[in-house]
């Protein structure tokens, strides 16, 4: 499921040394395997194979512009929710005409950008979004297209935080209003209707509530291709990640035991496939984190060793701002040494960052390797949610990315300096 693994007792990534990769680059560092994003693209539209489908990769899972890049040229589609993400698609490639425009807050600004670049499709969350998107291809003398995000009220049984499809959530529209915001985007004369999207929530294991959702929604979807003759039907991303995968001292890789995750392409696709087919509809899907959560890992040097009466800490040089996911909703990386031998010893411990905030941990009282200062460790499955939510909070600057393929090294971003800090500030 990833190319980081063990060779001759230190970790690669792919054919790369990663104790050397971490001594010329420093730490942090973000490094991610380019075969990663290609194997897990081709499992998921392979799974799809017979299914009219295209991805629409999500930009805000990782959007460096070489992963864009190299996703553009497997002929990927792209999710966005900001100007920001489009002008980096742009930039790295991608056609915007494959790209679909979410988010509960689009300005005028970014609607009218999206519009200049023939985008496929703006996203609609709210009446007053579609009559402003109305508003602006007026004024530039455009048509925008449209779906309209239906909110089907299923719970995805995933965190609060990336929980998206039920009722209290602010993404969508209720499915009771549908029909109703459907006749009145039917009515404006800058808007073409061209589909249906929804989206349920991240970090899916099961594909229950996916079909839960579909069932909900497919009734809808067919009464709205007999009456706007829509083209597609998007059913949004959210298929989870193995994130506890040990790669323990002595022992095979998880992922060499285990031929597919709980929720496997094969399982997500022999679930929905059937239902979906007969629509006769162009089905979108926008994964982000699965194509690219297990595709990077974060490298951090441990700079001290604190022992105190009721805890060890480790204490090392990335910290909440390099990486927000355990702080902000309790999100798991597995951690593990560069040297497999340095896992032969366990101790029981926090893995703790230099900002000054006690909500600045990686794990806490957890089992790990008892790795000791000016040790490097991997914080792993670090490819999706991780870079694009950093900061430069206490003044840390952003580390770099590097993308390996095979043996080949790539400084995808540069380290910032601290005159970069302050660089845009008056």
């Amino acid at each position: 499921m990833h190319q980081f693994h063990y060779r001759k007792g230190i970790l690669h990534c792919e054919e790369v040394n990663l104790q050397a990769l971490a001594e010329e680059h420093g730490t942090p560092l973000y490094v991610y395997s380019a075969q990663t994003f290609r194997d897990n693209y081709h499992r998921l539209t392979q799974a799809l194979e017979g299914l009219d489908h295209q991805i629409a990769y999500a930009v805000k899972a990782n959007s460096n512009l070489s992963v864009l890049g190299l996703l553009a040229e497997l002929g990927s589609g792209f999710d966005i929710v900001s100007g920001g993400e489009l002008f980096r698609v742009i930039k790295a490639g991608g056609d915007p005409k494959l790209c679909s425009f979410a988010g509960v807050g689009k300005t005028a600004e970014e609607i009218s950008y999206a519009l200049e670049h023939e985008i496929h499709c703006f996203n609609i969350e709210s009446v007053a979004e579609l009559e402003l998107i109305n508003k602006v291809a007026e004024g530039i003398g455009a048509t925008a297209p449209i779906a309209v995000r239906i909110n089907p009220n299923v719970d995805a049984r995933t965190h609060e935080y990336i929980s998206t499809g039920k009722a209290e959530n602010k993404f969508g529209i209720d499915y009771a209003a549908a029909s109703e915001v459907y006749q009145h985007a039917a009515n404006l004369p800058h808007i073409q209707i061209k589909g249906v999207q929804m989206h349920i929530g991240s970090q899916l294991t099961s594909v229950t509530p996916f079909v839960e959702a579909v069932e909900r929604v497919i009734p809808l979807v067919a009464e709205l291709k007999s009456v706007h003759d829509i083209e597609f039907f998007s059913i949004g991303g959210g298929i989870g990640i193995i994130y506890d995968a040990a790669l323990a001292s002595g022992q095979q890789d998880w992922w060499d035991q285990h031929d597919e995750p709980p929720l496997s392409p094969v399982v997500y696709a022999n679930e929905l496939a059937p239902r979906l087919q007969s629509l006769g509809l162009k089905i979108l899907l926008e994964p982000g984190r699965y194509i690219s959560g297990n595709a990077g890992v974060l490298l951090t040097t441990c700079l001290y060793e604190k022992k105190g009466h009721a805890k060890t800490f480790k204490i090392v040089d990335a910290g909440m701002n390099d990486l927000i996911r355990p702080a902000l909703y309790q999100g798991h990386h597995e951690i593990i040494p560069l040297r497999e031998d340095d896992a032969s010893t366990r101790v029981t411990a926090d893995v703790v960052g230099p900002i000054c905030e006690s909500g600045d941990f990686f794990c806490q009282d957890r089992e790990l390797a008892d790795f000791k200062a000016n040790d490097i460790i991997a914080l792993m499955s670090a490819g999706a949610y991780s870079f694009t939510m950093a900061s430069n909070y206490n003044s840390r600057p952003l580390p770099a990315e590097i993308l390996i393929e095979g043996t080949q090294v790539t400084v995808a971003r540069q380290r910032q300096s601290w005159d970069d800090l302050i660089a845009p500030e008056l």
